[in-house]
């Protein structure tokens, strides 16, 4: 009976040591799976991945990661307009290098850390989306704005618009022409369908908060994205 002991907590012992290895060697080649790897924008997109970019508040870092990962922006003055508005970490995208997809109208300006979000939801989500139910490339994104000093609602909780940490887009234009909209289309044909709900989800792995027209009628003609920060373990919403 000592030795089948000895026996079964050996194989117990092996069991553990084999799975320890198995682990180690999946996080060593997918550090963006792990809590406390720094952010890298050419790195896949991982489990922590969102949190990171939410939590990303340190500007000279934010840029930093767009500069490396090839993305063309030019930084804004700071701008301030009341205790609760205005901002002092935006930059300006533009139409240039790595992100293939301009945005219209031109010169998207918005918090640093959801241009960092908007570039990984291009390469990641966005692309892939439009290749697998049309065939064809993304090469313009419609949105309705950053920044605006509102409240929610017009009376609620100060919107993340305000910081310039949120933005709206409105339909997605692939090559050949063709407009995809979230007004006309979120419940139009099945490829149409299939394709925005693929680019919401997708947002919803980055973005803190995204917003459809499934949530309420408020949203039925964008999707809403910010990067409200929670703390890395904060709650998400993507509806």
């Amino acid at each position: 009976m000592r030795l089948l002991s000895i026996i079964r907590a050996s194989l117990i012992l092996i069991l553990f040591a084999g799975g320890g290895f198995l682990l180690y060697g999946y996080f060593r080649s997918h550090p963006e799976d792990l809590p406390w790897t720094p952010l890298d924008l050419s790195q896949p997109v991982g489990t922590f991945t969102g949190r990171k970019l939410a939590g990303l508040n340190d500007f000279q870092t934010c840029r930093a990661l767009l500069n490396r990962a090839g993305v063309r922006f030019t930084a804004l003055p700071p701008r301030a307009a009341g205790s609760q508005c205005g901002y002092d970490d935006a930059v300006r995208l533009l139409p240039e290098r790595a992100l293939a997809i301009g945005y219209r109208p031109e010169g998207l300006a918005t918090s640093c850390r959801v241009a960092a979000t908007i570039a990984l939801w291009e390469w990641h989500v966005v692309q892939p989306a439009a290749q697998r139910h049309f065939g064809r490339s993304v090469t313009a994104i419609d949105h309705l704005g950053s920044y605006n000093c509102r409240r929610i609602g017009g009376g609620g909780a100060w919107s993340e618009h305000a910081t310039a940490n949120a933005v709206d887009i409105a339909a997605f234009r692939l090559e050949g022409g063709r407009c995809i909209s979230i007004l006309s289309d979120w419940d139009g044909d099945p490829a149409e369908q299939a394709f925005l709900r693929d680019v919401r989800d997708g947002a919803g792995d980055l973005f803190a908060t995204v917003l459809s027209p499934d949530y309420n009628a408020a949203h039925r003609d964008h999707l809403h994205f910010d990067q409200a920060d929670r703390g890395r373990m904060g709650w998400r919403g993507c509806r």
